[in-house]
């Protein structure tokens, strides 16, 4: 198994921006339950050393299983999380981020591309879950009509905020809300958590907060 953090410790820069990036990516699968193959372990160890690009790292994700002959359950939760790992791994190193719904929706359809066939789009139907991250309590989501609205609404509202007025006590309280606010309204059929953990990521990067990936790689939800 990769050791992550002695490449974020002691690698030169470039080695440790994606050290972190992988390890965010993979740890985030957990949020499912999910856990990579040994294959996409060595794929990124690759990557991060620099033998190959992430272009490349894709294609043999791909290739991977394009080769396989037979498909069990399991393999297919194992491609979910070799794919989304892929995809947030590149995502987390980009330098470009939209705040705006059409960014959010970005955001899962890359992170899913190859993985669910409504990658990217919001759900037009309702939907309840027990979740585990509340103890089992069963939630209520917000409707499908009026997803749009409450999305825009709760991005609205985060684009008026003032950082400069709180303390660092209620700057997190603030984040936490304004997280845990977005994640209630599930936009997505699936892939929530993940989706909107990497936004979080690149939107307090895009306002100037130095976020380290480990934020979510060693906490996940």
């Amino acid at each position: 198994m990769i050791n992550f953090d002695e490449y974020i410790r002691q690698s030169e820069p470039q080695k440790r921006e994606k050290g972190y990036a992988w390890q965010t990516a993979i740890g985030l699968q957990a949020v499912d339950g999910l856990k990579p193959s040994d294959y996409l372990i060595e794929t990124a160890r690759k990557d991060i050393e620099g033998e190959i690009t992430i272009d490349e790292a894709e294609q043999l994700i791909r290739s991977y299983y394009q080769s396989k002959i037979a498909h069990t359950p399991e393999d297919a939760e194992i491609h979910e999380a070799d794919m989304a790992s892929t995809n947030i791994r590149r995502l987390l190193t980009e330098k470009t981020f939209a705040f705006t719904l059409v960014g959010l929706t970005s955001i899962h359809r890359r992170i899913f591309d190859g993985v669910f066939k409504f990658a990217g789009q919001i759900r037009d139907y309702n939907i309840t879950k027990k979740e585990w991250v509340l103890r089992g309590d069963t939630v209520l989501y917000v409707s499908a009509p009026d997803l749009r609205k409450a999305i825009e609404y709760d991005l609205e509202q985060e684009r008026q905020f003032d950082y400069s007025k709180v303390d660092r006590n209620g700057l997190v309280s603030h984040i936490a809300q304004f997280v845990s606010g977005l994640w209630q309204i599930h936009t997505f059929g699936e892939g929530n958590t993940r989706t909107t953990a990497v936004f979080t990521i690149l939107y307090l990067r895009s306002i100037g907060f130095d976020v380290t990936n480990d934020l979510f790689a060693n906490h996940s939800w």
